[in-house]
């Protein structure tokens, strides 16, 4: 097997959270400071991952035990991590995923019910020891989040109030477990929270060294 050489980066978060508009904007960000750039979507960004995505987020119509759930975006994310994440670490990219492994702990776990160590086990064979160097966690209120989904809820954002307040309390009593993981306040403008994900990124980016490419929050 290749050696790893590449930087992988993950952003989650709860629904309404903001993180397409805010990985928008960070991306540009990142290849115009020397990044390489890989972006993936977990699940999805492979022809498996994307049937899954059907499956897991627009069958209102099929029954989903949660287990079956968690292993449907577990068998997602093995795909690719084979087709996708792996390769591009190997030739020295850097891959930015919107989701990750984390987000199967939180939801299936505190947010579904299930045990989370046996999440965060399955999850290792899933992936095969590929993680992220660093994980930029968008927080928000619930409440606030929520007013923010502008379209159609999907399967998992149907699941009421009561499950989004798990989720966002799953997500945080990670971060608190996890030193990877940072947690950035999202519940500002754009502009604002686009700024301290940069300062975020380029202080970890700073400290881990970075090959030499250590960007500026701008």
């Amino acid at each position: 097997m290749a050696e790893r050489r590449g930087l992988f980066i993950s952003v989650d978060g709860g629904d309404g959270v903001g993180k397409s508009t805010q990985l928008n904007l960070l991306l540009p960000w990142l290849r115009e400071n020397g990044h390489d750039l890989v972006a993936c979507r977990d699940p999805g960004s492979t022809p498996l991952g994307e049937a899954i995505r059907q499956i897991v987020l627009y069958r209102h119509d099929l029954a989903i035990h949660r287990r079956a759930e968690m292993l449907l975006y577990m068998a997602a994310r093995a795909q690719l991590v084979e087709e996708v994440i792996r390769p591009a670490l190997e030739q020295g990219r850097t891959v930015v995923s919107d989701r990750y492994l984390l987000a199967n702990v939180v939801y299936q776990g505190y947010g579904g019910g299930l045990n989370v160590d046996e999440l965060w086990r399955v999850g290792a064979t899933a992936v095969a020891g590929i993680m992220p160097d660093v994980v930029l966690l968008l927080d928000v209120p619930p409440e606030i989040a929520k007013l923010r989904i502008g379209r159609p809820l999907d399967r998992m954002e149907s699941q009421g109030d009561e499950f989004r307040i798990r989720v966002r309390e799953g997500f945080r009593t990670e971060a608190a477990r996890r030193s990877e993981i940072i947690v950035v306040d999202a519940s500002g403008g754009v502009d604002q929270v686009q700024a301290s994900l940069r300062s975020h990124l380029a202080v970890w980016l700073d400290r881990r060294g970075n090959g030499g490419q250590c960007p500026r929050a701008q």
